[in-house]
């Protein structure tokens, strides 16, 4: 008997999306990918681009039948609110996810649910003093993001229930065209952001190992296994503060030293530095991704600068 190829849908081909597709391609699975407007740059990345906008009617009995007619076994939700749109954001994130996850339902009435993967943010921690987070610490966030995926996580729990899903709740994301203020700092610019507060960083390479990871997690040898675990915090393993960060890129492009000044105080990153935690990724590393990549930033600056 054939095994079956893996069939991706990725709802939202960004950044992290898009690598995780790229991937997926690589060990031969099919891989169709969600768009408003950049089909044709998808269709040159080799997968099957789709239209999709999880705020239209129709757009989501479209892709109830392109889940069914596909055979789409997996799917990855990874979808950031559009601040230029004028969609709100809990419309958007919380509502429209509730819309996208009834319409797989129907399109699985004759057939398993696919394995859902949504990715979240370590945003939902409102935690301060650099105290470490984990899986199990409380979550009362203290921005609009962080509660909207919040409010999210809940209602896919409630939604796919006892069907196979896993939210992975994602530190600071960077990589290659995506390093924080690196700009900033080559021109000596000084950076509007606390210096002191941690920062906590996943690089996209180990955040997409960490998606396939948990995609192929039934495949696996279950008596090899911890029982399946549905939320995992996604990180690298050295916390560091914001100084020592860019002191880094400065240091490895040969920059002047960073200096720092008070973001404006309707900034997002001042809100953001409001909080001061430290992300603990033991369980990640324990079932998903046992060895990074990139376990630090000097070596993932290091990578890309």
């Amino acid at each position: 008997m054939t095994e079956q190829t893996p069939r991706l849908l990725i709802i939202g081909c960004g950044y992290l999306g898009l690598r995780v597709g790229e991937r997926a391609k690589s060990a031969g699975w099919s891989v169709s990918a969600t768009s408003r407007s950049r089909l044709a740059f998808l269709e040159e990345q080799g997968f099957a681009p789709v239209r999709f906008d999880w705020n239209e009617a129709r757009d989501l009995a479209l892709i109830a039948n392109t889940i069914e007619t596909e055979g789409i076994d997996r799917i990855l939700i990874a979808i950031s609110h559009d601040r230029r749109s004028n969609v709100d954001r809990y419309v958007s994130q919380v509502d429209g996810l509730a819309r996208f996850l009834g319409a797989v339902r129907s399109a699985s009435n004759a057939r398993p649910t696919p394995d859902v993967v949504y990715i979240s943010t370590t945003g939902v921690y409102h935690q301060t003093g650099g105290v470490w987070v984990d899986e199990s610490s409380t979550t009362r966030p203290t921005r609009d993001g962080g509660r909207a995926h919040l409010i999210a996580e809940s209602k896919l729990r409630s939604c796919l229930g006892t069907a196979d899903w896993t939210i992975l709740r994602l530190s600071g994301i960077y990589g290659p065209g995506r390093v924080p203020r690196a700009a900033d700092v080559r021109a000596g610019r000084p950076i509007a952001s606390p210096p002191d507060g941690h920062l906590n960083l996943i690089h996209v390479d180990d955040a997409a190992s960490g998606v396939m990871s948990a995609f192929s997690w039934r495949d696996r040898n279950a008596t090899s296994l911890p029982p399946r675990q549905r939320l995992y915090v996604v990180s690298d393993d050295s916390p560091v503060l914001r100084r020592q960060f860019y002191q880094e890129i400065a240091t490895q492009t040969n920059s002047p030293a960073p200096t720092f000044v008070d973001p404006a105080a309707d900034s997002g990153v001042r809100f953001r530095s409001e909080t001061d935690k430290r992300v603990w990724n033991r369980q990640f590393k324990r079932d998903l991704v046992p060895k990074l990549q990139y376990p630090g930033h000097i070596e993932g600056l290091r990578s890309i600068l």
